[in-house]
Order: C-alpha cells, then structure tokens, then sequence
C-alpha cells in the first residue's frame, strides 16, 4: 500500500512537471518574435494552441473550461475577432448534437433501447461463449445508433445483473472480464460506425468545413466505417475467447434473469414505436437528405418532434445532453479555426516535412499511430482537436485530401481499450470492479495493434474504390 501511495505520488509529480513545462512553452511562444515564414498572429496561435493541447492532456480544468481558455486568448490577442470566435457555439455540429442526445435521451427515457439489447441478447443466451459474443455484438450495434458512453451507461446494469446471477467472483472470474469487457469493446467499436456514436466525428466533419468548405456526408461516413467496426466485431470476440475462457458452462440462472427482464418491461409501448419510427426516418433524411437540408437541421427537427409527438418531456432528456461537450466543441472548433487562418499548422508542417520525406500512406501511418496512442491517454474528442488541425497542415505540401484525414484520425482515435481515461465505455467497465487494469492490459494491447493495422488494410485497400 504505502509502494503504491509513493508511486502515486511520483506519477502526481511528473505529470505536474509536465503541465508546467507545457504551459510555460506556451506562454514563450506568445511572446516569442515570430521566426520566417511565420506571421506575429501564427506564432501567438501556436502558444495559444499548446497551452489549451497542454490543459487538454493533463486536465487540470474541464475539458470544456479548457475551451474557454481559448475563447478567451483568441480574441484577447487579437488572432481572431470575438465576434467571429464566439459564433463557433453556433455552429451546426454543436446543434446535431443537441439533436442526437435529445433522441438517444428519448430511446432511453421510453425503454426501446433496453428492449432492443435484451432481444438481441436473449437470441445469444445458448452458452458462455455465445453470451460473450451477444453483448459484444449488441453494444456493437447500438453505438450506430446512440452515443457510445449511453450505450455503456444503458449496457452496464443488465450485465452486471448477469455476473451476479451467475455468482462470478471480482478479481477471479475470467468470464465476468470478459463480459465487462464486451460491453465496452463493442460500444467503442460501434462507436466509429457513424456520425451517432460519438462527438468526434462531428467534430471532425465541422473542423474539415470551417477550413476548407468542405464535408463527409453522413452516409459516406458510414461507408468508410461501418465496414471496419463490423469485422473488428469479430475480431474482438476472438480476441476475448483467446484470453477470457470462461469457468463456468451452465448459464441457465442468467437465461432466466434476461427472459424475466423482457417479460418485465412488457409489450412495446405506443412511445416506444414512435421514438422508434421517429430514429428511422430521421436516419433516412440524414442519408438521402442531409447534404441539401443539412445534418444539424434534421438533427434538430428530430428532437423537436420528440416533444410534438409527446415522446417524452424536457425534463425527462435534459440529463442526457452533455453541455461540457456542446461548450468544448466552441472553443475546440475556434482554435482549428485559427490555426488555419493564421497558416500556422502550414508552418509547422512545411518544418517537420523539411525534417522527414513522407507519402501520403507513410503519413496516414504516422497520424493514424499518434491518435492510437493519444486517444488513449486522453479524451478521443480532445485528440480530435489536437490531431485534425494538425494534419491539415499536410494537405497543401503533400496534396492529400482532407477529408482521408479526416477518416485518417477520427476513425482511430475511437478505438481506445487500454485505460479507463480513454473513454467513458472503459471507465464504465473498470467501475464494475471485477477487474484490474493488470487483468486486461495484454488482451487490451493486443486488440489496439490489431485494429490499427486491420484499419491501414482498410486505407490501403478498401478506402481506394470508395473515394475516386
């Protein structure tokens, strides 16, 4: 105990070490004479950019305060003005997501989401192995269509009620791992499917428009991703089996808690079937409609016909909007802003390629690596907003397109499985207490190496005949 207290406190130290040296630099490069090639406004950008990467990374504030941080400098040293930096909150990937929690907020509130995971798991109840692969392939499925963290957050009672029906010991219990494990897995991985399963795709997609008028649309998204997450699926499952082989063969004591559960909740409600019908054809106006009426607008006249339809009350959704992200991507999609204006992510660029000789793939390579590794260190969606500025600064010099970048660093840094502080599915999981970060680190290190090189195979091979 007192090892691990000193440890603590040597990892405090550092990581304190860390934050001011990040903080100090950025406060130098404010000041800093600007060196050739680059404006007074671009190296103030570059101080302003690493102090808020800094903040983001360590965390001693909000990820949302640390987009203040932004809102506030930008301005204040005059690198963009403040009536164009605080019309970033206005943005549409800010009101698609309003939209998008409203209805997963609904799904959650009338039931449907739960019944729709108890149906597909009840379909995968025959043996352990099958339980493994129906949890797995149910959050899979549903983070297409909600957010990833409500996902694990709606996943996380019904399979904790499965351990403790089963009596599986924490710390012991190769099969609860697992399943926890599932749980998480499948809604990071589904997560990356679509525009739904998390904010970074958003995100990404309104930084790519804010610098060079330009856009994914929802489908072609889904065309790039969907794919990987499907086989990764798999992939995962094999990688559970491999290292989780479950103790126990008769399940029957959970076959009966998940009937009792359907049983419970009954016939589907009326609400039910219209959040339901409401999420399909919200869904076929984002595919067939989006790129003329705009994904925000459908996103938002979705979640007004939640209350139109008397689906649910706005006091019954407001806990499942995340204000902190909303006020991030502001600030967030500011700073992305910024840098280009300023050319200074051109500038530093122009540097590094004068440093090394990279092709498009070798750089695809390289990003690709740095937002595994990143994502899981930090939040996903702060890694996003790190990474995405910076690898527009590559499309000029190599003629690359920006919207593969795009792909090229959101679609990776999804994928986080090492730590709980990558994303709220792992911080779910771990919160389970039926293991440790020990019990999982080599399967979890595993299935990431995996799912970056399955996904540069994509790249390399698939994404080519989609994108001519």
């Amino acid at each position: 105990m007192a090892e691990n207290s000193s440890n603590h406190r040597n990892l405090r130290w550092i990581k304190q070490v860390f934050l001011f040296a990040g903080m100090l630099l950025g406060l130098v490069l404010i000041f800093l004479p600007p060196p050739s090639g680059l404006s007074e406004s671009g190296i103030k950008c570059l101080g302003v950019a690493t102090i808020c990467i800094t903040l983001w990374i360590f965390t001693p504030i909000p990820l949302a305060a640390t987009s203040l941080v932004a809102i506030i400098l930008l301005p204040a040293l005059e690198i963009l003005d403040k009536n164009l930096v605080f019309s970033f909150f206005g943005n549409s990937a800010v009101f698609f997501l309003l939209g998008v929690f409203i209805l997963a907020g609904a799904m959650m509130h009338t039931g449907l989401s739960k019944r729709i995971a108890l149906f597909f798991l009840t379909r995968f109840d025959k043996n352990p192995q099958f339980v493994i692969f129906g949890i797995l392939f149910t959050s899979s499925f549903l983070s297409f269509f909600m957010p990833e963290h409500a996902v694990a957050a709606m996943m996380f009672p019904v399979v904790m009620e499965i351990a403790q029906s089963l009596k599986l010991s924490k710390g012991k219990s190769p099969f609860a791992i697992a399943l926890f494990l599932a749980m998480a897995w499948g809604a990071v991985i589904g997560g990356i499917g679509t525009f739904l399963g998390g904010a970074r795709a958003p995100l990404a997609v309104e930084l790519l428009k804010e610098t060079y008028e330009r856009d994914i649309s929802f489908t072609s998204w889904a065309i790039a991703a969907v794919p990987i997450a499907l086989l990764l699926t798999f992939v995962a499952y094999f990688i559970l089996s491999i290292y989780f082989k479950p103790e126990i063969k008769d399940i029957s004591p959970a076959r009966r808690l998940l009937q009792q559960e359907l049983h419970r909740i009954g016939r589907i409600s009326r609400n039910e079937l219209k959040i339901g019908i409401l999420l399909l054809v919200t869904i076929f106006f984002w595919i067939y409609g989006g790129h003329h009426m705009g994904l925000a607008v459908i996103s938002l006249a979705a979640a007004i016909m939640v209350f139109v339809l008397n689906i649910a009350k706005w006091v019954d959704v407001i806990d499942y909007v995340n204000w902190g992200v909303i006020i991030m991507y502001g600030g967030a999609i500011a700073l992305g802003k910024a840098l280009a204006e300023t050319r200074a992510i051109d500038w530093l660029a122009g540097q590094i390629l004068h440093s090394f000789l990279l092709s498009s793939f070798l750089l695809i390579i390289v990003l690709s690596a740095l937002a595994k590794i990143v994502t899981e260190l930090i939040s996903n969606a702060a890694a996003v907003v790190i990474l995405v500025p910076f690898s527009f600064g590559f499309v000029s010099t190599l003629n690359v397109s920006p919207e593969l970048l795009v792909l090229a660093v959101t679609i990776p840094a999804g994928l986080a499985f090492c730590l709980p502080v990558g994303t709220p599915p792992n911080a779910i999981a771990y919160a389970s207490g039926y293991f440790k970060i020990r019990n999982i680190l080599k399967p979890a290190l595993f299935i990431s190496a995996v799912s970056w090189m399955l996904f540069l195979l994509f790249v390399k091979f698939y994404w080519p005949l989609i994108m001519k």
